[in-house]
């Protein structure tokens, strides 16, 4: 599978960028002399302002897996539409076997999502909305079914841009 493509006008160095760790996994390599231990971690960054993206980092210390993949976060961050701290609308988004439903939700709701979902979630600035992680719950694959929903949202604003009409005929039609 390939990796979601970011939004190229996104500059992050103007971002105030936050990490969240949402899973490090042990390898290990059988060698003559033993067992080689590596580690890779799956990171979130985000601004908790509507822009987030996540990394994937790998080597043979914890810290350094860490710091690749906040370094790969840093490359791979999206805008996300957010409306009065909810999401615009339903989506239901897939990745390998991993499925993640998002509904919108009433303000003081709170963010209902559970493990690497919420962490996409909160660094993307979104306090209220109802989740459900379906099918596969490997942390890979759920961070990037949430990132692929989030990418695939539009509000009214993009809708009427891309119809090249304005808002109120967007809202007439």
């Amino acid at each position: 599978m390939s990796k979601i493509s970011a939004n190229k006008n996104i500059r992050p160095g103007e971002l105030n960028l936050k990490e969240k760790l949402v899973h490090i996994n042990r390898t290990a390599k059988v060698v003559k002399g033993g067992k080689r231990f590596g580690f890779n971690a799956i990171v979130v960054v985000g601004d908790k302002e509507g822009h987030v993206g996540y990394g994937l980092g790998k080597a043979n210390e914890v810290q350094d897996a860490i710091a690749k993949g906040v370094e790969d976060g840093k490359k791979n961050v999206i805008k996300v539409p957010i409306i009065k701290g909810t999401i615009p609308h339903q989506v239901i988004a897939k990745y390998g076997s991993a499925k993640v439903l998002m509904k919108p939700a009433t303000p003081g709701t709170g963010l209902i999502a559970g493990g690497a979902v919420r962490a996409v979630l909160e660094m993307a600035g979104v306090h209220d909305v109802l989740t459900k992680s379906l099918g596969s719950s490997n942390p890979h694959n759920v961070v990037k079914a949430a990132i692929k929903g989030l990418q695939s949202m539009s509000d009214a604003m993009d809708v009427a841009e891309r119809r090249s009409k304005s808002l109120k005929e967007v809202f007439e039609s």
